[in-house]
């Protein structure tokens, strides 16, 4: 039997769906059948979590997190993947006082970078994301430098993230902006880029650049669907 996947989603809705989808279609790809792990979805209402994130307070996140895996638990999950990238700064917190196993991104990530022998990468994502230590110490741990696009771009890929991408708008002005970001951390150095959104992965695809991405979103799903279908 396959353990039971809990989805801490709506952080923004949008990704969530690409997690479900990826697990369910990733399985009936590798083994033929429709005998996918079953699915526990808790969505929060993602305002609150904007309206926090932006006030920088923290606390009310981690227990507002806290809460959706105990929901996650009593609905039965076995263990739970935080469906974003952001929120992975309360990683080792929630992970102390979680209920049910957690799979972290940062790790899925880390080890997808040193897989592919990579030293030096790009890391685009929230604001929160780039500028604050937990994503790129997590790298470093790993021998990974990671670079950051600089202050007006930080900005504008913020403000594409909160007012496109977590609604589903994707631009194709947005995009042109965001690969000549790209092209600048490659110019700088970068061997690859971290998409370190779940949303990113819906704007900025394999074909649209020559430089190697890292798409947190699959690597998380495909990592809850490893846990899942393994004692």
């Amino acid at each position: 039997m396959s353990k039971r996947i809990g989805i801490l989603g709506g952080l923004t809705p949008e990704s969530t769906v690409t997690y479900y989808q990826h697990i369910v279609h990733r399985y009936y790809q590798c083994h033929g059948d429709k005998s996918y792990p079953e699915i526990v979805i808790y969505s929060v209402s993602f305002q609150q979590f904007e309206d926090w994130m932006e006030a920088e307070e923290w606390e009310p996140i981690f227990k507002a997190l806290l809460d959706g895996l105990c929901h996650l638990r009593d609905a039965g999950a076995d263990f739970a993947v935080i469906a974003t990238n952001t929120m992975h700064l309360l990683f080792d917190q929630l992970e102390q006082s979680s209920p049910i196993p957690l799979i972290s991104i940062l790790e899925t990530t880390g080890r997808a970078i040193e897989a592919r022998g990579f030293r030096v990468v790009g890391l685009l994502g929230s604001r929160f994301t780039m500028e604050k230590s937990f994503y790129a110490e997590s790298l470093a741990r790993r021998g990974i430098d990671s670079l950051i696009p600089d202050p007006a771009d930080r900005k504008e890929i913020h403000r594409v993230i909160m007012e496109e991408l977590g609604i589903g708008l994707l631009s194709d002005e947005s995009r042109k902006r965001w690969l000549q970001i790209i092209s600048r951390l490659r110019d700088r150095g970068a061997q690859g880029i971290v998409l370190g959104c779940t949303e990113i992965p819906l704007l900025i695809r394999p074909d649209d650049t020559s430089v190697p991405l890292f798409d947190t979103t699959v690597l998380h799903a495909e990592e809850a669907l490893r846990y899942a279908t393994t004692e």
